[in-house]
């Protein structure tokens, strides 16, 4: 601010104001202004950027019922009663975490996840190999295909 001053009282432009009416007439006019551009910029600039879709968060009915996991670490989701089980990876070791809501909810939010049992779905990432033709390998695990669903995972 006194650089800008000094420009302003120098003999390029030799301004007239005194340091205190510089500041209140022509800084605080211009901060209010360039403030309220800034402001609008940004809020269309944020809607431009994308937002990281990387990292899920699976929410339960519960409030402590919470996990923040990347979408790449996510195995598979299984459906155990009121309860849905879901295994991930986390260094290199196979984890998982009950939360309580349906595996109907999780695919209506994550429709990236694939059904391929009533009672599972799978990240198609970690999807390795036919075992048979009634049951698959993922990343560290073996889960059961119904017939009803095989389609789709062929599909994929």
């Amino acid at each position: 601010m006194t650089g800008t001053f000094a420009l302003y009282k120098s003999p390029l432009i030799s301004g007239g104001y005194t340091f205190l009416q510089w500041n209140t007439e022509i800084m605080m006019k211009a901060a209010i202004v360039n403030l309220t551009v800034l402001s609008i910029a940004r809020s269309y600039l944020i809607k431009l950027i994308p937002a990281k879709k990387d990292i899920l968060t699976i929410k339960g009915d519960n409030k402590l019922d919470i996990l923040k996991i990347k979408e790449s670490e996510l195995i598979c989701v299984s459906n155990a009663q009121n309860y849905v089980e879901i295994f991930y990876i986390n260094s290199n070791t196979l984890h998982s975490k009950l939360i309580r809501t349906s595996l109907k909810n999780l695919k209506e939010e994550f429709n990236f996840l694939l059904q391929v049992h009533r009672s599972h779905l799978i990240n198609p990432s970690h999807f390795k190999s036919w075992k048979d033709s009634n049951s698959i390998y993922l990343t560290q695990m073996e889960l059961p295909v119904s017939k009803t669903f095989d389609k789709e995972l062929l599909a994929s």
